[in-house]
């Protein structure tokens, strides 16, 4: 089957097990406490599972969870069936006359204004119940057919957390309860198992062990700082990219950090993204803001001078710093930040180029992933919604169409696999989004390739075609390695730490074993730094195997443990990160090794 095809999680099945959990979870809560005591708010189905707010009168403990599991188990056993009642918002007012957050979601619902979410309506919905045993819910579906198809060894009770009422801090403070559900036994015990994994994983506590970055509350939340063992991975992944980007025909550009107002309004930025941007300064009457993208600096640079067909298509990369103001409760680690490294590029293209500009770009996706070592990973085809012209998108729907369509083409021509998501397009064309997937099974978003139809057009950004009259270009946004801090903190998960030899921030580190090896260890790294190899030797008073212990520490690939007998033979004692050893190999062919591993960026030792 086309994975265009594929059902959407909202329609799965897995999606229907969870919703129906948090019911299940819900009344077995309800059942904890005397009639009337108990309050509930909302309960959805979640990525990994599902939760349910409560306002209790006393705080939950970990014995409750239990006990709210084992009568889980009994109410499941109770094959109990799930049925549907659509009533009106009076009868649904007096179901819950005791329930003030039901009453509320009631209330909007009736207006037409808001669902049970709080998420805004296009049109009055229908009110709903959902029944099972003796408990009733304000609820749309879906659900399984009875509780008995809730595997009872699929699911888990995780954790129980402070919610405010529909995410308002003014609004009263409610007990989440998380859970997740899984089809099978097998299922949740792997998914258990990658939350362990990835707790050893974390990019936030490997950073700090690796002194990778920081953050300090006096530069600003979101705002990090890179250490130089840190730095050391921005440099190669720019270099990297350097590489494959001028093995693709791109320049590269600088643009500054700050810019007028002005240009912000004429991108159609301002309208769309000012909540996500620094607020203004001004100077001399003048409005500046620092800039949360790169595309319009861009645009002018295609737009400094009169273009052909022949010096299409034009391909303008940079490595711009943006900043984004993020909200306080979004910022995690690397992965929302407010100050960003962009590997950003943008294409100028005629239409007859569009598509092997498009997949050029996939292909270079592809090149990143087998560097990597990604193996999972999904394409994404983000559409527009017709109701959203407009508002969320630009007001054409005829090139909403047309772009969609050419993007589809393409990736069907180039036998690229892609899943279809409808209103999740950028508010200027279609985009295909990238979903990758870490060592341990764990889904991240990398980056996008979006078309845009609209924006060159406010820019007066032309060219002269082949029939000597002026075209407005296509362009391709694209960021195939995402930030850097988004892509660091992946690759701190997916390696756990231990960078392939060209990434590691260091290569090399020499040992020698008494004081009277230390000149012979400093010749080594000298002879290897200057071969362009991050190396250091150890000369502190420890002892050797402290020494080892702290190359560890740092998951340094390679140690070279110096004594007599290495002095003599001009050999080095090879200690590999995986525990493997070498002893007296030539110091040569120990060059030799690490050259060929650094130079083709191979992903083992």
């Amino acid at each position: 089957m086309n994975d265009k095809q594929n059902v959407s999680y909202e329609k799965s099945e897995l999606y229907k097990i969870r919703h129906s959990a948090a019911h299940v979870m819900a009344q077995a809560v309800m059942e904890l406490f005397e009639p009337g005591e108990a309050k509930i708010a909302i309960g959805p189905p979640i990525a990994d599972g599902f939760y349910y707010d409560f306002d209790l009168p006393r705080n939950l403990t970990q014995e409750d969870l239990e006990a709210i599991e084992k009568r889980m188990r009994q109410i499941i056993g109770g094959k109990h069936e799930f049925k549907k009642t659509v009533i009106s918002a009076e009868e649904a007012k007096a179901q819950f006359k005791d329930q003030p957050y039901k009453l509320e979601l009631i209330e909007g619902l009736e207006a037409g204004g808001t669902d049970e979410y709080g998420e805004p309506l296009d049109e009055k919905p229908e009110i709903s119940f959902y029944t099972h045993d003796t408990f009733t819910d304000l609820c749309r579906g879906p659900h399984v057919a009875h509780t008995g198809q809730i595997n009872p060894s699929a699911f888990k009770l995780m954790s129980i957390a402070g919610a405010y009422w529909r995410g308002d801090e003014h609004n009263p403070q409610l007990q989440r309860i998380y859970g997740t559900a899984w089809k099978s036994k097998d299922e949740l015990k792997n998914y258990l198992w990658q939350l362990e994994e990835a707790k050893k994983r974390d990019h936030r506590k490997l950073g700090k062990e690796l002194d990778l970055f920081t953050f300090d509350d006096e530069v600003g939340p979101g705002l990090p700082l890179w250490t130089p063992r840190g730095t050391v991975i921005i440099e190669q992944l720019e270099k990297l990219a350097a590489e494959v980007e001028r093995a693709h025909g791109y320049s590269p550009v600088r643009t500054p950090h700050v810019t007028k107002e002005d240009l912000f309004i004429r991108s159609g930025h301002l309208p769309y993204y000012e909540e996500s941007m620094y607020p203004p300064m001004e100077l001399e009457g003048v409005r500046y803001f620092v800039k949360p993208m790169n595309c319009p600096f861009h645009h002018k640079i295609f737009g400094s001078q009169l273009r052909s067909y022949r010096d299409l298509p034009i391909r303008l990369g940079e490595y711009g710093t943006c900043y984004r103001y993020e909200k306080s409760g979004e910022l995690f680690g690397l992965m929302r930040v407010r100050s960003m490294q962009m590997n950003d590029a943008h294409i100028y293209c005629s239409e007859e180029d569009f598509e092997q500009e498009f997949m050029d770009v996939i292909d270079i996706y592809k090149e990143y992933f087998e560097i990597f070592g990604i193996d999972k990973y999904v394409m994404r085809l983000s559409l527009h919604h017709p109701d959203g012209l407009g508002k969320k998108y630009v007001d054409n729907g005829r090139l909403w169409i047309k772009t969609e369509e050419m993007v589809r083409l393409a990736m069907d021509n180039g036998g690229v696999p892609y899943v279809e998501v409808e209103d999740e397009a950028a508010f200027y064309g279609p985009k295909i989004d990238v979903q990758i997937w870490s060592a341990i099974g764990r889904e991240f978003t990398l980056a996008t390739n979006q078309v845009d139809f609209a924006v060159p057009a406010r820019f007066d950004l032309k060219f002269i075609n082949e029939k000597g009259e002026e075209e407005v270009p296509l362009c391709i946004h694209r960021a195939p390695l995402s930030t850097h801090e988004r892509m660091i903190g992946f690759l701190i998960e997916h390696y756990a730490g231990k960078f392939p030899v060209w990434l590691s921030p260091e290569q090399v580190r020499i040992i020698p074993i008494t004081d009277n090896h230390n000149e012979h260890a400093k010749k080594l790294a000298a002879e290897l730094f200057a071969k362009g190899f991050r190396t250091e030797a150890d000369l502190s008073a420890n002892r050797m195997n402290a020494k080892i212990r702290e190359a560890q520490k740092f998951q340094v690939p390679y140690m070279l443990v110096i004594g007599d007998q290495e002095i003599e033979n001009n050999t080095v004692s090879l200690r590999k990160r995986d525990g493997s050893q070498v002893n007296g190999m030539a110091f040569a062919d120990f060059a030799a090794l690490l050259a060929e591993k650094d130079h083709l960026r191979a992903p083992d030792l």
